[in-house]
């Protein structure tokens, strides 16, 4: 008999990620439970943005805690995809992974230092902190979206092209319904504001991703 080689791809990284994803969202359940409640049902009820106006935004702990697990699982999504829909076997070693996880987190620094930025330029610091809470509220949601299609390609579908379609497109969705929220409650604002508006969609939405788009294209 001759003998058979085969790769053995360790998953033993992966697994680490997700049980630390794990533990994150206990410690938002323990510690934070009516919060917790409120977050999970964020696409179809505002009570969590309601609830979190009161007590703070940005640096509470269930938000960070919220926006970790998102970085950590939209990261590995990201290298998750890049496996699967170029064809290749589940890579061992986490470049693309930790190229994701930097990437994101520069991303989401930067754009919300400039949007910080624009707002104490123009004097509207107050409903600046209020859209950018907001938009990380369902990016952070879209965590949760992430972790599960992790799971399920990880250990259940690791080939599987629909999962990854799937899974983004209800990442895209959740940010959709947030944004179409966003719209709706300040749209008095909005319509009073249109020329600036129409500047900050050019300048801090629309930019960053043509940029992003033209790179990845390259």
């Amino acid at each position: 008999m001759n003998p058979i080689y085969r790769n053995i791809i360790s998953l033993d990284w992966m697994t680490l990620i997700l049980g630390f994803s794990l533990l994150l969202l206990a410690l938002g359940k323990y510690f934070f439970k009516s919060t917790f409640s409120t977050f999970f049902i964020l696409p179809f009820n505002n009570k969590y943005l309601a609830l979190s106006k009161k007590k703070g935004r940005f640096f509470n702990w269930f938000h960070l805690l919220l926006t970790l697990f998102q970085l950590l699982n939209i990261s590995l999504f990201a290298f998750l995809a890049s496996n699967v829909l170029s064809n290749k076997q589940l890579d061992s070693y986490p470049t693309i992974f930790w190229i994701a996880l930097v990437f994101i987190l520069a991303y989401l620094a930067v754009k919300t230092l400039l949007q910080l930025g624009n707002g104490y330029f123009f004097e509207n610091l107050k409903i600046m902190n209020d859209l950018i809470f907001k938009k990380l509220s369902y990016f952070n949601y879209g965590g949760i979206i992430a972790f599960l299609g992790n799971i399920i390609i990880i250990y259940i579908l690791q080939d599987s092209k629909p999962v990854v379609y799937a899974t983004l497109f209800l990442i895209l969705l959740i940010n959709a319904i947030g944004l179409v929220t966003i719209l709706r409650n300040h749209q008095k604002l909005i319509v009073a504001n249109i020329l600036y508006f129409i500047l900050y969609l050019c300048t801090l939405e629309i930019s960053p991703l043509v940029i992003i788009g033209s790179y990845l294209n390259d």
